[in-house]
């Protein structure tokens, strides 16, 4: 249900009421009792996420150690894997 912001033309007064959309809308004003109350029109509310947010994290990778990768050629020697650009350590 939406909240709607009234104010008083005749005192000034300013209220929120939680309504439904089918009611009516308030005609009364519970501060001084005239017939003045009219319903503002306000910018709404924006998203709001609840929970910690997303992150690139929650969503799987594709392993590069999958069956169809290529094989690193310097994987049989001892020298390090710093110059190499398909080893994943390299990265």
């Amino acid at each position: 249900m939406p909240t709607y912001q009234y104010e008083c033309s005749s005192c000034g007064h300013t209220l929120e009421a939680l309504q439904s959309m089918s009611e009516k809308k308030l005609k009364k004003c519970p501060k001084c009792g005239k017939n003045e109350l009219t319903r503002l029109i306000g910018a709404g509310t924006g998203v709001i996420f609840k929970g910690t947010g997303f992150y690139e994290t929650d969503y799987k990778k594709k392993s590069p150690s999958s069956g169809n990768a290529p094989k690193c050629p310097k994987s049989d020697k001892k020298d390090s894997h710093s110059s190499c650009a398909c080893c994943p350590m390299s990265k």
